[in-house]
């Protein structure tokens, strides 16, 4: 078996003065995470607007250099954080999992120290001329969650760190260790103070969110909490970037190859375990080829292995926690209890460990079904018939959230026309959840506001200056 080394003796505490950080997959202590107060975050801000304007002063060139570095450093100790990643959220090493993050870590960093941001000139005619210069906004509070963490939290910090910022990352309370560890990395190449973890509870993250030094929140979270944020940093006007809840919507159009989508469908609905903030929740299939779609994607369900992340093989893992297990059982049994059929999985995995639970594909389900209206990030994907295109748009345009949509045909011209007509942030075209680090990410509607990643990401983290003359 692999074994964790350095990096955790280094960020864990003494069990009298930390907090048990369980292993998602046996529950056994992996190691104590220390417990800050807000009197720790006073100071950390404190720390970071002192640095703040020398860390601006080396320019991007300097900035982006050492962020190359750290992306360097990241990679070299690659199978050490994905090992620590496995354990504390759950998901396997091997598959689109642990090191597939710690690997989007590397990609994530070197894309924020390499994409470009010049001056933009939006005016110029006889001898007046107006550009746009972008400086760095002050300290940022990132706040991140638990199913993603390292690379959630490398989207919030690169791209604030190349523009000037210094920055004050919050973890979520169920996965501290893996951002501790991904922070101890980035902070041997960056001076005392630029970037420093809180871990605290919830008091520390609404501090943070109303607090007159913070001057930028990046939050990845539920919806409810992003309006809790929302209403703290009307006290200081902090700027938002906020990516919440989403209930993400696939439509199969008629005449589909239910195979050739098959494995892109799944991915889609279970990566990391279906613990995804834009990953397929429900998917409304043409009568035409429905039994396809639902046999295809019950033989993959059945057939993924699932097990502890760090047995080889395994590309399924535990929920992460228990009230996430207890919310996709839930919801699964609701199905169950109103007549859905249960074509694949559909119950627990004591035998493996207290949280894992099959993954699900339930059929013969309509809207109105609590696993249909309600977001159940987890293993269970409902499939939905339909007959008209019309209504199927209709019905992926009525939730609340907007994060993200796909389209699946083997005709992409009309993918595409009905791409058009959905309302999310982003629509993919027979693929779902997959993310460019140049390609603007953003959600609509009750799944936040703002953009991440390229350009605009480095914009959503500076402070746009006009110089006109």
């Amino acid at each position: 078996m692999i074994t964790t080394t350095s990096i955790l003796d280094r960020i864990t505490v003494d069990e009298s003065e930390g907090r048990a950080i369980p292993d998602a997959a046996t529950r056994e202590t992996i190691g104590h995470a220390p417990v800050h107060t807000v009197d720790d975050l006073e100071a950390a801000i404190a720390a970071a607007r002192a640095v703040q304007p020398s860390w601006a002063a080396l320019g991007h060139g300097e900035r982006s250099r050492i962020l190359n570095a750290i992306a360097d450093d990241l990679e070299a100790n690659a199978e050490e954080l994905a090992v620590l990643l496995s354990r504390e959220q759950g998901k396997p090493l091997d598959g689109p999992n642990a090191r597939f993050e710690v690997g989007a870590c590397v990609v994530w960093t070197r894309s924020a120290a390499d994409t470009a941001l010049e001056p933009e000139v939006v005016f110029e005619a006889g001898g007046a001329r107006a550009e746009v210069h972008y400086d760095p906004l002050g300290v940022v509070g990132a706040i991140g969650p638990w199913n993603w963490p390292m690379m959630i939290t490398v989207w919030q910090i690169a791209p604030s760190l190349r523009m000037g910022n210094t920055v004050i990352v919050k973890p979520s309370s169920f996965t501290p260790l893996s951002v501790l560890a991904l922070i101890d990395v980035f902070n041997r190449h960056l001076p005392e103070g630029v970037l420093t973890v809180v871990v605290g509870d919830r008091e520390v993250g609404a501090v943070i969110a109303e607090h007159p030094g913070i001057d930028k929140i990046m939050f990845t979270g539920s919806t409810e909490a992003g309006r809790r944020i929302v209403a703290s940093s009307a006290r200081n006007l902090a700027r938002l970037t906020l990516e919440l809840g989403g209930n993400d919507a696939g439509i199969v159009l008629p005449g589909t190859d239910a195979g050739a989508i098959a494995e892109n469908l799944f991915w889609g609905c279970f990566i990391n375990t279906g613990q995804t903030c834009a990953a397929l929740k429900r998917l409304y299939v043409h009568e035409s080829v429905y039994d396809g779609v639902v046999d295809a994607l019950a033989g993959l369900a059945e057939a993924m292995p699932m097990g502890r992340g760090l047995d080889d093989g395994n590309v399924l893992g535990p929920l992460q926690n228990q009230s996430q297990f207890d919310i996709v059982k839930d919801l699964v049994d609701d199905a169950r209890n109103r007549g859905a059929r249960i074509v694949a999985g559909g119950r627990p995995l004591p035998e493996l460990g207290p949280l894992f639970y099959q993954a699900t594909v339930v059929a013969d389900i309509e809207d109105g079904a609590r696993l249909v209206d309600e977001e159940q990030f987890g293993p269970a994907i409902p499939v939905i018939k339909y007959t008209d295109i019309d209504d199927a748009i209709r019905r992926a345009n009525a939730a609340e959230q907007g994060l993200g949509a796909s389209v699946w045909s083997d005709d992409v011209d009309a993918a595409v026309e009905v791409a058009k007509r959905l309302q999310a942030g982003t629509v993919w075209i027979n693929q779902h959840g997959a993310l460019n680090p140049q390609v603007p990410f953003g959600g609509t509607k009750q799944s936040g506001y703002g953009q991440e990643f390229g350009v605009a990401g480095l914009k959503a983290v500076a402070a746009p200056k006009v110089i006109s003359r």
